[in-house]
């Protein structure tokens, strides 16, 4: 049987008076998703609609990303055209120090702080007339303004003196041939502002022997390492 308390009533001698009831604080109204007194998410009276702030902020990340995207190219671009740049080795002039299909890594700004010295593998620009859809070649620096070379005994000599070339493998011949084959009765003298090249692989390698020297203005720059392939990644 259910017992039942009745409410006591005010007024009535004896009687508690009621307990007033708790007193509390209204909550504090939210806009979000409310309309201006519709009822309905319009965004009227100040709300922001659902999902308008994602859009935002992919926008704004959209922006950011595209300016970090532009920003490297370009700045890889300015290290192609003026410091570093990466050529594809297309022959085999230069073997065995270069192979075909290796990638070496150029310096640009080497000869604008010193001058070319013998012994540097440089790239430049294929001498004018030479028919070739090559246009730059790699060759090592075998001499230098004003020295005259010649080729004796399948050595080169550099004013008189065998040159000690430890980059070439034992056994190498160095033939006199092209139409500056510095015989020793007709010696090549380099001009000023111009460097003698030839490739590594003395065989096969059409060089300054062939196109005689080269304007040391037409040269890229100085190739430094070897980037690949990575089993063979050194400096040169």
């Amino acid at each position: 049987m259910t017992s039942v308390v009745p409410t006591p009533e005010s007024g009535g001698p004896g009687q508690p008076e009621p307990a007033s009831p708790p007193l509390t604080e209204p909550l504090p109204a939210t806009t979000e998703g409310l309309g201006g007194g519709s009822g309905e998410g319009t965004g009227d009276g100040g709300g922001q609609p659902k999902g308008k702030g994602k859009d935002d902020n992919w926008k704004r990340s959209a922006i950011e990303w595209t300016l970090v995207i532009v920003g490297a190219v370009v700045v890889a671009l300015v290290i192609k055209v003026t410091t570093l740049q990466a050529f594809y080795i297309p022959s085999a002039s230069m073997e065995p120090t270069l192979q075909v299909g290796d990638r070496v890594l150029v310096n640009k700004w080497s000869y604008r702080v010193h001058d070319v010295n013998r012994g540097d593998i440089v790239v430049f620009s294929r001498p004018p007339g030479e028919d070739s859809n090559i246009q730059d070649l790699i060759k090592r620096v075998i001499g230098l303004p004003g020295e005259t070379l010649t080729i004796e005994d399948n050595h080169v000599l550099v004013n008189g003196q065998v040159l000690d070339e430890p980059y070439l493998p034992a056994g190498t011949l160095t033939q006199s041939v092209g139409s500056h084959g510095c015989e020793p009765a007709d010696p090549c003298v380099v001009p000023a502002g111009e460097v003698f090249v030839m490739g590594d692989n003395r065989t096969n390698s059409k060089d300054s022997r062939f196109l005689g020297p080269i304007k040391e203005s037409s040269i890229v720059g100085r190739a430094f390492v070897r980037l690949w392939p990575f089993s063979r990644l050194d400096a040169l």
